[in-house]
């Protein structure tokens, strides 16, 4: 049997204070006793050293241990707790070897008396805690005890502190790859999404990548940023003077993932990537450095034969370049438009807010051209996709630019552009050959018109004045096909 709840097992020997009750016997001990045997409760006490006071034994006082030598500790081997000596309650716990292990664990203990209280500590594994650590552990905790610190609750709060640093310890890419995932729905299209993904892990994620956020400074920015690279065109230089465009998005991005990380309290003070006043100091405005390039686009003085050409090819990827053409809208919008968008009745195709860049919705006005190029679409039983893929998906992003380079091999374009470059036929077409407002011109191709103010009290799409504009666009593709291409076209009175 163990010893009962008030006998206590230090090194191997049973001590028992003032009256004990052991079992069915009772052993009273006076202060005339100095130790009894075994034999006097066999069922639960051990013998004890007459080595323990009489008064200590009376009060409770805990045993005045030997100082045992770091050799001799190394030395216990038996199971139990082993009294150290040299800091009162140190004690070396010994456990049996587990099944399959042939070697006992071995911890230290330090058992103290907090208001009436017992209090027992780890202080740690043996021998990754020597002797003299433990020892120097236990004397620090044995004067916080007597100062009236619950050590119990201060080991708890230090646990919890621990834990809550680790939880901030988030790396870069950790970072990042979170911030991308909830912010998951605001990206207009696969393909963006990917580019966002595919700048930082090319360019920041080898260099950032694995460093804490909270030790992220400028100067690891500027590493970023100013890392050798090659430029398709095969010359070399720093990334922010060779490609400066993909800098300057990869710059925005970095910036955004810090303020991730600052917001969920992963970093605090200055964001490292703010341009003004800091970066700004360092590095060469962009603006300074390269020329914003523009999509190549057809002129406008080629688009009506460029449309001719393209009404004879029969093909999906065909017809929804030419919406595109009339619309004037991005290839996202068409590729991904469905006939629940569109209202043949009123001419109208409505944008959800989801398949435009500027996450809102816009109305189309539709030209009968328009209107007829969707009649004549085949419709498929349980697809709703005005274009859709062989595999009744929407048409890939490569599709129709494979569909020009294709024309331009072929020689039925001479001029080295893509589809989105057509916005920029169109509004070339509206500024030069029509006296429609800007306003207007800007509206139809999708675009914000003034600022939050002006929003906020105009809500009108300007839709039948765009449908004007609209109109005459689709008209000019029409007749300039019968016309010379050098010839002026009248401005609208």
């Amino acid at each position: 049997m163990l010893p009962s709840r008030e006998c206590e097992v230090i090194g191997g020997e049973g001590v028992c204070h003032q009256r004990l009750s052991c079992g069915s016997n009772e052993c009273r001990i006076s202060v005339f006793l100095l130790k009894f045997r075994a034999d006097s409760c066999a069922n639960t006490c051990h013998p004890i050293s007459s080595k323990f006071s009489i008064l200590g034994m009376y009060i409770g006082m805990p045993k005045i241990a030997k100082e045992l030598s770091a050799l001799e500790v190394k030395r216990l081997t038996r199971a139990g707790w082993h009294a150290v000596g040299g800091v009162a309650g140190l004690l070396l716990q010994i456990r049996s070897p587990s099944p399959g292990n042939s070697t006992p664990s071995r911890s230290w203990i330090l058992r103290l008396r907090i208001a009436g209280e017992r209090q027992v500590l780890g202080l740690g594994s043996y021998p990754q805690v020597s002797l003299a650590d433990a020892r120097d552990q236990a004397r620090k905790l044995s004067l916080e005890a007597k100062g009236g610190v619950n050590l119990r609750v201060k080991k708890r709060e230090r646990r919890s502190a621990l834990l809550a640093a680790a939880a901030r310890n988030k790396t870069f890419q950790q970072c990042a790859e979170a911030y991308m995932e909830a912010h998951a729905s605001d990206y207009t299209n696969d393909k963006h999404r990917k580019q966002w993904a595919s700048t930082l892990q090319a360019y920041a994620f080898p260099i950032i990548g694995k460093m804490l956020v909270a030790d992220i400074g400028m100067r690891h920015v500027l590493d970023v940023l100013l890392q050798p690279t090659t430029h398709r065109d095969g010359t070399t230089g720093k990334l922010w003077e060779t490609k400066t465009e993909t800098a300057k998005r990869l710059l925005d991005r970095v910036r955004t993932v810090l303020d991730f990380a600052t917001v969920n309290e992963y970093r605090s003070g200055t964001n490292p990537a703010t341009w003004k006043g800091y970066l700004d100091t360092q590095l060469a405005a962009p603006r300074g450095l390269q020329q914003v390039k523009h999509q190549p686009a057809v002129p406008y003085s080629q688009a009506a034969d460029f449309m001719a050409k393209l009404r004879k090819n029969e093909s999906i990827s065909a017809k929804a370049l030419q919406f595109l053409i009339l619309t004037g809208v991005r290839s996202g919008s068409v590729r991904l438009a469905e006939w629940s968008e569109i209202d043949l009745t009123k001419k109208l195709w409505t944008i959800p807010a989801e398949h435009t860049k500027a996450r809102r919705e816009h109305r189309v006005p539709l030209q009968p051209q328009a209107t007829a190029l969707l009649k004549s679409l085949p419709r498929v039983a349980g697809n709703n996709k005005l274009f859709p893929s062989p595999r009744g998906k929407a048409l890939s992003d490569m599709a129709l630019s494979q569909l020009m380079r294709g024309m331009r091999e072929r020689g039925e374009l001479t001029a080295e552009a893509v589809p989105h470059g057509f916005r920029s036929t169109f509004r070339d077409w509206a500024a030069e050959q029509t006296n429609y407002p800007d306003e207007i011109r800007r509206v139809a191709s999708g675009h914000t018109v003034g600022d939050a103010v002006k929003e906020a009290y105009q809500r009108t799409d300007l839709l039948e004045k765009r449908r004007q504009l609209m109109n005459d666009w689709a008209n000019f593709l029409d007749e300039e096909q019968k016309r010379s291409p050098k010839s002026a076209i009248r401005k609208r009175s």
